[in-house]
């Protein structure tokens, strides 16, 4: 998409024959240029200064009105940004630059239900525009249409085949149906394309899917191919953990979860993962270790469940059975902790009670096959 500061360049000022009105206008084609110069150069307080010194001379100037738009966007702040963009297409209604720039920033705002109905104005003057096809693509998947969606970015790739943009969303698409092996199918074209400039978020996406579809090794590959570009990125860090606790190669995952917790040593979700593959090696005293630096942090639900079957594991059963208990009645439907309850009970020989446990998770109106086969095995 052309900018302002290159259309501004190539206009040609017609006279107006009167000298006073030449004048005017040639200053603020200069004016336009340096600021759009200076936008270019990042520059923003003197472009906004060149901008707004345009609005003293004419306060409608569509080219100051869109570069102060463009300022104010360029540095995150995009309520300003839609005031300048809307006051331009009072005046000028219609104007590219400005619906383009007005859709931006409430698509920024996450206001992209605007954002859908600005750039398909924008559509009207021209409607095999990618840049804007993808953009509102991508906003009716964040609103959930994903019919609309996936219509858009189709007819994206029948114009560009190989249109990165089109080929992610539609990646993203079924990724959020959870259909990993189509997300896979779009993701590597992307691959196929240029496998050494790859960004780095389609190898993870890649690794990602791989892990969803539980082909831990190879996800691996696409995780550690990720690391080779940035080697703290928290994406391919936690792929690979997850990846090794999936194989149940918990030492190997812990390395990786450790590696996060040196770059964001508070992260509560990751203490307790790493509490969780240090308890599945019968590491039960650096385990507890970690449950309570999480649960310092905040409380945490999976640290507490993790010291309960640290208690379990260690044969402290009642001790187990209270603090599970609790977890249930916060979480009625988690039928692991059913199990796990029920388990406890069946230790301290208390079978008819495990029974009671495991019938009570049916009252919830949930169902579950592994309490049915637990169910089943002591009533046999």
């Amino acid at each position: 998409m052309e900018d302002f500061l290159s259309m501004q360049s190539n206009e040609d000022i017609p006279s107006s024959g009167n000298p006073e009105v030449d004048a005017k206008n040639q200053e603020i084609s200069e004016l336009s240029k340096k600021g759009y110069q200076y936008l270019k150069d990042n520059d923003i307080r003197l472009a906004k200064e060149s901008f707004k010194r345009i609005l003293e001379i004419d306060e409608n100037n569509n080219y100051a009105l869109v570069g102060l738009g463009d300022c104010e966007r360029k540095q995150n702040k995009f309520k300003e940004a839609v005031s300048y963009y809307s006051q331009c297409l009072i005046s000028h209604p219609g104007n590219n630059y400005a619906l383009f720039g007005l859709a931006d920033s409430y698509k920024a705002l996450n206001k992209y239900n605007k954002a859908i109905e600005i750039w398909e104005q924008y559509l009207l003057h021209d409607n095999r525009n990618i840049t804007v096809l993808t953009r509102i693509a991508d906003a009716y998947r964040k609103i959930r249409d994903f019919k609309k969606s996936k219509e858009l970015y189709l007819s994206v790739l029948d114009m560009e085949e190989q249109n990165a943009y089109a080929l992610i969303g539609l990646g993203h698409l079924h990724y959020d149906f959870k259909e990993y092996r189509d997300a896979l199918y779009y993701w590597t074209k992307i691959l196929e394309q240029s496998e050494e400039l790859v960004d780095i978020r389609i190898l993870t996406s890649i690794g990602n899917c791989h892990r969803k579809l539980k082909t831990f090794d190879k996800g691996i590959d696409f995780f550690k191919k990720a690391l080779e570009i940035d080697q703290n990125n928290f994406y391919a860090l936690f792929g690979l953990a997850d990846c090794y606790r999936g194989m149940n190669q918990q030492h190997k995952s812990i390395v990786y979860w450790n590696k996060i917790l040196e770059i964001d040593p508070n992260n509560k979700v990751i203490l307790t993962r790493a509490g969780d593959a240090y308890r599945n090696t019968g590491d039960y005293a650096r385990a507890t270790e970690y449950y309570n630096k999480a649960l310092n942090i905040e409380f945490d639900v999976f640290a507490v469940l993790g010291l309960s079957l640290i208690s379990k594991g260690e044969g402290r059963y009642e001790e187990a059975i209270e603090s599970l208990t609790r977890l249930l009645q916060a979480d009625t439907k988690n039928y692991r902790l059913y199990i796990d309850l029920a388990d406890c009970y069946i230790k301290l020989n208390q079978k008819n009670k495990a029974i009671e446990i495991l019938q009570s998770f049916y009252k919830t109106g949930m169902r579950s096959q592994a309490i049915k086969e637990m169910l089943d095995r002591l009533q046999a």
